[in-house]
């Protein structure tokens, strides 16, 4: 279950995360570190990353923060500045793609990069495609064995993109295709959740529903129908099906 009203999380004292240097240490095996935060609002999903991956002496991975929704995720990645966040794409607040866009001084950092790898349960086309346009150096997804998810991330802390095998293809296609989706300045408008709540919406999921398939509350359900309504200019439900369709995101 969601919980995104927890604190923000850290994996040590205020002192080590504040200080703490981001270049490589030595210590675990191969002689390689890297410091890493975990941004997901599910707490489960984030304790059995940290369990899978932050054994540092085995992995080299450390775990030096946690957050659950967009405005915790800022805070801890601005005080302990990691060299890889393991990013949700689907967050309260705005989603993965509001966080990059909030970090993207820290991402653009000469001396000391915090770089990105989404990891999600999503594999569609315009979640991979919004994070890496945000700035995301790669996208893997859930099914991604605790092994590989180290090796992503150390390769994603050396500057490579990573995608899952299923994922690499449709990237290259997509950005190398004529047909690859243009920049939609309306659905730019929407956060990821209101996406999800969109396309639920125009296949015809009624409130509770959706409130079931998306862990959140019937109120909830009704306040980003609204914020969809109007940031699209809508009237009803029945428009905002009628647009959806004409973009084929039913």
């Amino acid at each position: 279950m969601s919980d995104t009203n927890e604190p923000v999380e850290s994996g040590g004292s205020a002192a080590e995360a504040s200080g703490a240097t981001a270049s490589a240490d030595t210590g675990a095996e191969g002689g390689r570190r890297v410091r890493v935060v975990l941004v997901d609002d599910h707490r489960m999903f984030r304790t059995g990353v940290q369990a899978e991956i932050g054994e540092t002496a085995r992995t080299g991975v450390e775990v030096v923060g946690e957050a659950a929704d967009v405005d915790q995720a800022v805070t801890v990645i601005t005080a302990t500045r990691p060299e890889v966040v393991l990013l949700d794409v689907h967050l309260p607040g705005g989603g993965g793609v509001e966080v990059l866009r909030r970090c993207a001084p820290l991402m653009a950092d000469a001396e000391q990069p915090v770089r990105f790898l989404a990891l999600s349960v999503s594999d569609a086309a315009e979640d991979v495609i919004g994070v890496i346009r945000g700035g995301a150096r790669g996208y893997v997804t859930k099914t991604i064995t605790g092994t590989d998810l180290v090796d992503s991330v150390f390769r994603v802390q050396d500057g490579d993109a990573v995608f899952s095998p299923r994922l690499a293809g449709f990237v290259l296609d997509a950005f190398a295709s004529t047909d690859a989706p243009p920049v939609d300045e309306d659905m730019d408008r929407l956060t990821q959740r209101e996406r999800e709540v969109l396309r639920l919406i125009a296949r015809g999921y009624a409130y509770k529903e959706i409130a079931k398939q998306l862990f959140i509350s019937v109120k909830t359900v009704e306040s980003h129908v609204s914020a969809v309504l109007r940031k699209l200019q809508l009237s009803n439900r029945h428009e905002l099906t009628r647009w959806a369709t004409a973009r084929r995101l039913v």
